[in-house]
């Protein structure tokens, strides 16, 4: 009898394991897949062209008004400013060596900060006399237009549209577009990359030349330049193509990332100014032909030259 329960056991065992499978390797009936990164906020995929203005042409686009000297005249656009007592400046806190926030000061620093602070000393005679408003690069123009800040500095391109919709002062730097992948991708080139995921800026020129490129690559408009950066170490993206000084500032942060190709743009930047004030336009290209004479050369080399070798001012055009 007690060998007839213990078969009957057995058996019952036996059954019981057949059904549930190897105790060692649970079933799920949930799929597993895998955990995708989050995107950045604002990601949009394959955008239209940047709109600007009727696109008419205005032959040089950086020919600026000449410079009619350091003096605040009662009345004048910097005589307010005086009285407010402060300099409100636009700015970048993304990008590294241009506009920026140092984590161990929260101070912004860079090429453009230094810029802005030269205006505050010519106008105050102290550098650290401005107020900076930080924005993203497809709100530079809005902020001029809506009077939210005295200048833009923040590696803005000169173009016929934005002409159309702001004043600017003469050149004080000059970049160009390249493409920014990781190391042993392959890629050597933008026309490398026709139909593969291409990170740029919303509202910015080198958002419109990818969209113009041929081949074409697939474009990737995000708010800030900073969210790029992440989508390319994350691999949503295959490049960030954008201004070489930008994409030299980001390669200088992470080792496993390189610049390549040569450059396929002009890009001449400006400092922006709200259309009307063309007085403040003649008095930023007075302080600006002082920066190019005295400490250009010391800014330069202070933020970029350890990434770009060495250069010169850009020569300014005026009308």
């Amino acid at each position: 009898m007690m060998r007839g329960v213990r078969i009957l056991l057995a058996t019952v065992l036996a059954a019981t394991v057949a059904a549930c499978g190897d105790p060692g390797e649970p079933r799920s009936l949930v799929p597993v897949v895998p955990a995708e990164r989050p995107m950045p906020a604002g990601v949009e995929l394959a955008p239209e062209a940047p709109e600007g203005g009727s696109g008419e042409d205005c032959d040089d686009p950086t020919a600026s008004l000449a410079p009619s000297g350091l003096s605040t005249p009662a009345g004048s656009t910097m005589a307010e400013i005086k009285e407010r007592g402060r300099l409100i400046a636009g700015v970048d806190q993304n990008t590294y060596l241009f506009g920026f926030r140092d984590p161990s000061t929260g101070e912004l620093e860079g090429f453009d900060i230094d810029i802005a602070r030269e205006m505050a000393r010519a106008l105050f005679g102290d550098p650290n006399r401005v107020q900076f408003k930080t924005v993203s690069v497809q709100d530079r123009i809005t902020a001029l237009q809506n009077g939210e800040v005295d200048v833009m500095v923040f590696a803005m391109t000169i173009t016929c549209e934005r002409r159309e919709q702001a004043a600017f002062s003469s050149v004080y730097f000059e970049a160009g577009q390249r493409v920014l992948v990781r190391k042993g991708s392959g890629y050597t080139s933008l026309s490398d990359l026709g139909g593969k995921k291409v990170c740029a800026p919303k509202g910015s020129t080198s958002l419109a030349n990818l969209v113009a490129a041929d081949p074409t690559p697939v474009p990737v408009a995000v708010d800030d330049l900073a969210d790029c950066l992440l989508l390319l170490q994350q691999r949503h993206v295959e490049a960030v193509s954008t201004d070489d000084t930008v994409l030299a500032g980001m390669a200088s942060q992470d080792p496993t990332i390189e610049v390549v190709g040569e450059t396929f743009s002009s890009e001449p930047y400006g400092i922006g100014i709200p259309k009307d004030n063309k007085d403040m336009v003649r008095y930023v290209n007075a302080v600006l032909e002082d920066v190019r004479a005295n400490s250009w050369e010391d800014i330069y080399g202070r933020w970029l030259e350890p990434v770009l070798d060495s250069a010169k001012p850009p020569a300014p055009t005026y009308e």
